[in-house]
Parts: C-alpha cells; structure tokens; sequence
C-alpha cells in the first residue's frame, strides 16, 4: 500500500501565470501584426453595459481601423514586458519561480496569421525571453493561443469558424515548437478554451454578426480547435522529446442551490457542458451525453476523414485549468444573483466574495482537484488563480494586500489537502505574478500581482515595479515548498 504524500512534491512547480495579450505590449513594434485583443477597449464603469469587451463586431473593427475612435486600448500597451522583461524575470527569479506560464503572440510570429514566412523579429524576442527565464533555472510553460488570434485570420476567414485556420494554426505551432526546441518543454494548446461558448471573439475570433446561427458556428469552430489542439500534440511529441503538452479548461465547479433533484440535475448538466471539452482532449473522443444536446439544438459537426481517429491517438499529457470561484445553480428563478467573469450564477449564502463579487471557495478547489482526478486519471496543473482587489499604495510606497496573502493561503491549504487526498499535482501557477491589464474588463485597477505596476486605467503611470507584501510571503511559501503559508 502506497504511503500518503503529506506535503507537496520534491519537484513541484511553483511560479506565476500571464499572457502576452495582457502583458508584452509594444502591440506595432518588432513586426507584430494586429490580434484580435488589440481591438478591446476600455469603457469606464460607469458606461458600461453588461460586459463590454467580450463580443465586437465586424462594423466596429473596421471603425477602428480606420481611426474612427478615440478609444483607449489597454491590451496594446500591456505593462511593456516586451521591454522590461529582464527587470520582471529577475523579479520571479527572487521570488523563486519554478515556472512561468506565458503565451506566444501568434500575430507576432504570423503577423497575418496565414504568412508564408514567420517574422523572425518576433521569433527572437522569445528567444531572448526563455534565454532570460533558463538563465535563473525558470522552465517556460507557454500557451500557443490565448485569446490572442491573429486579427487577419478574423478579418479573411472569420477565425476559427473557418476549417483552414486549422492548417494555419499547426504551421504556427510546428514553427515554435522546431525554434524552441531546445528551451520549452511544458506547452498548452488553447487557454480557457470553453470560453469560446460565452464569446466566440475572444476564444476564436469569430464575429457572430457574419453567421447566421451562432450555436452551430461555436461548436464547429469548437471541433476545429480540438484537431487543432489533436495536431498540434502529436507534432510537440515529434518534435521535442520529452515535452509534455497539455489543455487548459476555464473549470466551473458547480453546486445545486439546494437537495431539489430537479437542481441536482440542472448542476449535472452544467457540469457535463464544462467537462465536455476536457472529456474530448483527455479521452479523445466526443462523449455520448453531447450526442442529445447536439441534437435538440440542431447541431451538426462536420468531420473531415481522419478527424476522429486524430482526436483518439493524440490526447494531453496533462489537464490544466483556471479556478477563481465555483457557481451554485437553479433549476428554477430562485435565489439572488452574483456577479462572476463570464458568468453569473446564484448567490452561495456560505461563501465571501471578491471586489468584483466573485465568490471565494478555496475548498472548492479541493473537490474540483479530486473530481477531475477521478475522471481522468492524469496529472493536473492549476494555472490559474488569483485574487483581483483594488490595491493602495501607502505614502512610503507600501502596498499591504493582506487580502490577497489569505485568499492564497487558504487555496494552498487545499491544494495540499488534495493531494494528500491522491491527486497527482504537478504545480500551480498564480494568476498575474506582476499587475496586469485585466481581461475581461481591460482595467489596471483590478490588481493580482505580488509586483505593483505603477498604471492606471487611462495608461498614466511611470510603469516603475515595486513589491507588495505578498512578494516576500509567496517567496517563503516557494522556499518551503508549501510549508510555510
């Protein structure tokens, strides 16, 4: 009988998570060509209308293009990893990172996504990253898509609802992969890639005003990812012995507002419609409980010959996956709504929320460890988590994020727990190490980092980079391998 693996593992990988949409800016330098991202602007609080930055469409894009806004783009500008990430790396290296979760902006290595040739100026620049990142012994794990499509592949084929973007993608991975051969040996395919279902623009570069039915064009967009995702994991084993590729899911735990067998089910249901994409990278097939809903929504995939047997033979190494929050669902118009990103849900009576209302459940992340451990029996990686606060800098500099040291704390504590529980845990990494431009509203003063970025919602800031006081707390929980929370 195995012993209980009481504490985390020798080789755990600790570090912190970004991407380069919300990070690198220099969006028109290097030869980078515009993405998808680049057309995201900010809108204060007090204009928006729901959630602003998720859906665009195709009259407005070509309003910006041809500089018919005076919008400001936040994700363009990013805190300018792109010219200060020696400073930022040294920065992790201090802290101890193990790892460091970033994306590779497809438009800078394809600046038109369909490009005969890549754009060698953006190829170097991620070399000289993952040179800095190895010199302070930093393994890279790099995301090939996170939300960052190139816009041109919008703009011409109306993004992943076109199955030629499928070819465009595998050239692009198989590019990075031969470059970074050598440096990169942890990749994920897609980032959240069921977020495609709550905004087909961010998750694919679709404009839903060019389809006519809007369901049907995600789900087929959705099966172009997944071959996409399928090739490119067989060209990373090919290509780099040794690596290990992985997906990356948005997890939604959800709970039943109450013992309601009808609430049960709809919390079942709910829980399928996440796992469902999970379910396809880690078992290679579609499962059978999308058979019904594909059919009650008129849904047909069109399949091209080898497509099934290309899923089967080449699934992830490993499951990866964001969890901020969980979500307690209703069969019925009871309880009080929450706030959440991409999504709502029911008010938990037994949970705390963030400043942004969503709901805090480091216990929940315990069950979700566990529940997708039973499913699938591969190793998990936790590469998002975070909390989003409003930070105050004190007159002598000082920003005391208290809050977000307990909120860690008590995630760690059940990430510990579970694996005590078995789950075979590779690593975890933190939601924006150093702040950054939020996603989902393009705001600075939405803050994760442990790193102050000294930027605010209109872009005014010296950009200088200071330490909270969750700078020296996680470089102690790093230290002691999650022994000193």
């Amino acid at each position: 009988m195995a012993a209980v693996q009481n504490g985390f593992p020798e080789n755990f990988l600790w570090g912190g998570a970004t991407a380069a949409n919300q990070l690198e800016g220099a969006f028109d330098q290097g030869g980078k060509g515009l993405s998808t991202a680049d057309m995201i602007a900010f809108v204060p609080k007090d204009k928006r209308q729901g959630d602003h930055s998720m859906e665009i469409s195709t009259e407005r894009i070509a309003r910006i293009l041809a500089g018919e806004t005076d919008d400001w783009f936040p994700k363009r500008e990013g805190v300018d990893f792109y010219h200060r990430y020696k400073e930022d790396i040294a920065l992790f290296a201090e802290m101890g990172f193990k790892v460091f979760r970033m994306s590779i902006n497809w438009a800078r290595i394809f600046p038109n996504g369909d490009d005969a040739m890549p754009n060698e100026q953006g190829l170097q620049f991620y070399d000289d990253v993952f040179d800095e990142l190895l010199k302070y012994g930093i393994e890279p794990l790099v995301t090939l898509s996170h939300y960052e499509t190139p816009l041109g592949l919008t703009q011409k084929y109306n993004g992943w609802a076109s199955r030629e973007v499928v070819g465009f993608y595998v050239k692009y991975a198989e590019t990075v992969f031969t470059r970074y051969r050598s440096k990169v040996k942890y990749w994920l395919t897609f980032n959240e890639i069921n977020v495609m279902l709550f905004s087909p623009y961010t998750g694919g570069g679709i404009l839903t005003d060019q389809v006519e039915n809007k369901l049907q064009t995600v789900f087929q967009g959705l099966h172009h990812q997944f071959v996409a995702s399928a090739l490119a994991t067989k060209l990373g084993h090919e290509i780099i012995p040794g690596s290990r590729i992985g997906c990356m899911l948005a997890r939604m735990e959800s709970y039943a507002n109450t013992c309601n067998p009808a609430d049960v089910r709809k919390r079942q249901q709910e829980d399928q419609m996440n796992l469902f994409f999970t379910d396809v990278h880690a078992r290679g097939k579609y499962p059978r409980y999308m058979d019904r809903y594909f059919a009650e929504n008129n849904i047909v995939i069109t399949r091209e010959p080898g497509d099934d047997e290309i899923l089967a033979a080449n699934t992830v190494d490993f499951i990866s996956f964001s969890y901020y929050m969980t979500l307690t669902v209703s069969a019925g118009p009871e309880g009080e709504a929450t706030a959440g990103n991409l999504l709502g849900g029911i008010k938990n009576p037994y949970l705390k929320a963030s400043d942004w209302g969503w709901q805090i459940d480091p216990v929940g992340l315990r069950i979700t460890l566990n529940n997708l451990y039973d499913r699938y029996q591969k190793p998990l990686f936790i590469v998002e988590n975070g909390l989003g606060a409003f930070d105050k800098v004190e007159a002598d500099g000082a920003v005391h994020d208290h809050y977000r040291i307990d909120y860690l704390r008590e995630h760690i504590k059940e990430m510990k727990e579970a694996v005590k529980d078995g789950v075979e845990l590779m690593g975890y990494t933190a939601w924006g190490p150093i702040d950054l431009v939020s996603m989902s509203t393009s705001e600075m003063s939405k803050r994760y980092g442990f790193i102050y970025v000294d930027l605010d919602d209109t872009g005014s800031g010296t950009l200088n980079r200071s330490k909270k006081d969750s700078f020296e707390w996680y470089k102690q929980v790093i230290s002691s391998n999650g022994e000193i929370l």
